[in-house]
């Protein structure tokens, strides 16, 4: 398979190509997977000159690889990172660009192969692909050009709609790579072969065994410089319409019929088109959100949100939602799913908790109050399975405690897992978009958050509501304890 390419880094300046993409491109090249005919090519409004931005990417692959720089390997790469100074909305600037990207793939016999990846605020989106379009740098021209949009895919179900309708005109649906970082990481790939690879779990993966399903997406940082970014998305557009439905929706999704791209999406799509819509009424019954207030730490006073950099000092944006969702299908008919996601918690973790409903007390272990059998996927920072049962515990008492198996992938001398940069990658230069999400997946999911995000507007909390450092407002615990159960902080 031939990946030859030039991959055109529109905000080249920004933490994201300092901090993910340029030391992904990095390990790819350290792991032989980058292939010889290659190039990049960052774009930033900054003047800079080449030279000088192959020092920064240096010091950033240094600090951020996932390994260490052998000097042979970067010499390779610094001979093929280029930077241009381009106001991203002047028409004229596309001229010289494209003559500079012809010049190079020349230089390095790339065959007219594109990636385009917009690391810049989503405001830039449409007029970027749009002057591309106008000077013929989209398409197909010559070779492949193939387009990488970061989230947030716009604002709502119309702003997204208005936005793919200008980018697939441009790159056509099978050309354009909606990114979510989440699914390039390695244990929410490993779903799959953990449901379908062992029959332990298939046969009881639905409403007959399973009591619930908790998803946890938790960080201990606050908003930090991002303020202006948060106050337009909030935790509900930033996380649960993104990472969070497609967690879900890859748990709870079908067997394919196939393994490739397009059988895995259907899957997906399939739940995300069954969720059972929370409106009216049931917005207030079905979902929580919180923003962290201020606190005294040791090192100090911790900001709450509203004293944030470039936060609105009353401002009423969400930094945590927790959700109580149904699928109305055959499968999930019944079980709750728990979602929750929020900033300034007590850990940074994603993780899956499946939780099995508890055997009768009956013959032998009549009044000998079981605890119920739970799978854990932990997705990051740990990487991993953990699965408690239940076992007599050693001594003449017939007493039975729960035991743990616990499997941690990353935690093994010599694991180095990939990070999800580097799959992601090298899957937009292989053509392969299984990890990205197709626009109907976008569009069922906005359409999802859409009736949670109108019922609020008539629910406003009292914010701040939760303290830095906790699990987040009280009304998140109130959401299981009226259905008889609670989250698992483990």
């Amino acid at each position: 398979m031939d990946l030859s390419c030039t991959m055109i880094i529109f905000g080249g300046t920004g933490d994201l190509a300092h901090r993910k993409l340029m030391p992904a491109i990095y390990n790819l090249l350290h792991e032989k997977l980058l292939p010889e005919n290659f190039a990049v090519v960052a774009v930033g409004r900054k003047e800079k000159t080449s030279e000088g931005y192959r020092e920064e990417i240096y010091h950033s692959i240094r600090e951020f690889s996932r390994f260490k720089v052998d000097e042979g390997t970067w010499n390779h790469l610094k001979d093929r990172i280029y930077y241009r100074t381009l106001d991203f909305l002047q028409e004229e600037a596309y001229i010289s660009l494209e003559a500079f990207l012809r010049d190079k793939a020349d230089q390095y016999h790339t065959k007219g192969n594109r990636v385009y990846y917009m690391a810049v605020a989503p405001e830039y989106f449409e007029g970027i692909v749009d002057k591309l379009h106008r000077h013929c740098m989209g398409g197909d021209v010559a070779g492949w050009q193939r387009v990488v949009i970061e989230k947030p895919f716009g604002r709502d179900l119309s702003s997204a709609k208005y936005l793919n309708d200008k980018i697939v005109q441009v790159f056509q649906e099978e050309n354009t790579y909606r990114i979510d970082h989440y699914l390039g990481k390695e244990m929410l790939q490993n779903i799959m072969v953990l449901r379908f690879a062992n029959m332990i779990f298939e046969p009881l993966w639905n409403n007959r065994f399973i009591d619930h399903i908790q998803i946890t997406s938790s960080e201990t940082v606050g908003v930090e410089n991002r303020g202006d970014y948060y106050e337009r998305s909030g935790a509900m557009r930033d996380m649960v319409q993104s990472h969070m439905l497609q967690l879900l929706s890859l748990i709870a999704m079908e067997p394919p019929n196939d393994l490739d791209t397009e059988s895995i999406r259907n899957e997906k799509v399939k739940v995300l088109k069954a969720l059972k819509k929370i409106e009216g009424k049931d917005v207030v019954e079905n979902t929580v959100r919180g923003q962290y207030g201020s606190y005294e730490a040791d090192n100090g006073k911790t900001p709450g949100y509203r004293e944030e950099v470039r936060v609105d000092h009353r401002s009423v944006t969400e930094t945590f939602v927790a959700l109580r969702i149904f699928i109305e299908n055959f499968r999930w008919a019944g079980v709750p799913f728990y979602i929750r996601t929020g900033k300034r918690m007590p850990e940074k973790s994603t993780e899956i908790l499946i939780q099995f409903k508890t055997m009768e007390n009956i013959l032998y272990f009549k009044d000998k109050q079981l605890q119920p059998n739970i799978l854990v996927i932990r997705i990051q920072p740990m990487e991993g399975v953990f699965f408690q049962f239940n076992a007599k515990e050693p001594g003449t008492r017939q007493r039975i405690i729960p035991v743990e198996m616990d499997f941690c992938q990353n935690c093994r001398v010599g694991i180095n897992s990939p990070e999800a940069y580097e799959r992601l990658l090298y899957d937009v230069m292989r053509g392969d978009a299984t990890l990205f999400a197709r626009w109907d997946e976008v569009e069922y999911a906005w359409k999802f958050i859409d009736s949670i995000l109108e019922g609020w507007k008539d629910h406003i909390p009292v914010f701040p509501n939760y303290e830095a450092g906790t699990w987040g407002p009280k009304e998140a615990d109130e959401l299981l304890e009226k259905d008889q159960r609670n989250w698992i902080n483990r």
